[in-house]
């Protein structure tokens, strides 16, 4: 699914400079504790996934970077904060704004066959 279909399930915003919307998406990680996006990230992360989450800040951003999500997905109304966004830039990253709850938001792009990383280890 591409993040342009995303964006239309989640009814979001695009909120930074994008090209990237035709990026195939597989995968969807739901958190607000960036510590666990990273254990839980593969050794050799996938260019599939994107993030579910409610923080803001700029360490979101440079946890995606490290983690090899590529792209986030703020959820509540949540809008971040203008270092974020230009880290994101930096590192193009695309960064979605939807007022849906983390919970209905996963929901939806389950229900559409976006599924967890680990659903395709065995």
């Amino acid at each position: 699914m591409t993040l342009h279909k995303i964006q239309e399930l989640l009814n979001a915003d695009l909120i930074t400079d994008s090209t990237h919307s035709n990026f195939d998406i597989t995968f969807a990680k739901a958190s607000d504790l960036m510590s666990d996006v990273l254990a839980f990230s593969q050794p050799f992360s996938k260019p599939d996934t994107i993030l579910l989450t409610g923080l803001t800040n700029k360490h979101v951003v440079r946890t995606c970077d490290i983690a090899g999500v590529c792209a986030i997905v703020f959820v509540r109304g949540k809008n971040p904060p203008s270092e974020t966004i230009d880290l994101a830039q930096t590192c193009e990253i695309p960064l979605f704004v939807t007022k849906l709850k983390l919970f209905e938001a996963c929901g939806i792009l389950y229900a559409h066959g976006i599924r967890p990383p680990s659903a395709n280890q065995k």
